[in-house]
């Protein structure tokens, strides 16, 4: 029996260290949520440090001038409601592929420099996002004939020669 506690103890403490929320109950244990973290916002947070850009935007916001900018958790630059993602080519790619959503999911958290166009080029070049492409397409609904215009014959001559 004190086996089986020592075994109960031990399982208990590795959940403990896996972030997992455990309570011990008569019954058993009870897992209320689990942690997973992403040390995305640190890489953001330190590539906003080293963006030219970003660091004048954030001069004239600490000057008053910028408007939409601002400071959000854990200092990092916002514009409006969005992150702003630095100049770092490699942290765009990994959020792209961490969302692989389109654009209109991502504008709500994430802004940078020409979004749109990296968007629709990873989008271009994403064999899964063509695939579901066609999936989210509006069906054209039924076909429509051309219109014809009626020629008026009364003020046309023809000459033969």
């Amino acid at each position: 029996m004190s086996a089986l506690m020592a075994k109960e103890l031990e399982l208990i403490e590795q959940f403990q260290d896996l972030n997992l929320v455990s309570k011990l109950t008569p019954s058993g244990v009870k897992l209320g949520m689990l942690n997973l973290t992403s040390n995305i916002f640190k890489e953001i947070k330190e590539g906003q440090k080293m963006d030219l850009e970003l660091l004048d935007r954030l001069v004239l916001m600490n000057q008053g001038k910028g408007v939409y900018f601002r400071l959000g958790e854990n200092d990092i630059l916002m514009f409006c409601d969005q992150v702003c993602i630095p100049d770092v080519p490699e942290l765009e790619k990994r959020i792209l592929e961490e969302g692989h959503r389109m654009y209109q999911d991502l504008k709500k958290l994430f802004w940078w420099r020409e979004m749109k166009k990296d968007i629709a080029e990873f989008v271009y070049a994403c064999l899964v996002c063509q695939k579901s492409k066609i999936e989210h397409q509006k069906p054209s609904g039924l076909m429509q004939p051309f219109f014809v215009p009626k020629w008026k014959w009364d003020n046309i001559s023809l000459d033969f020669v």
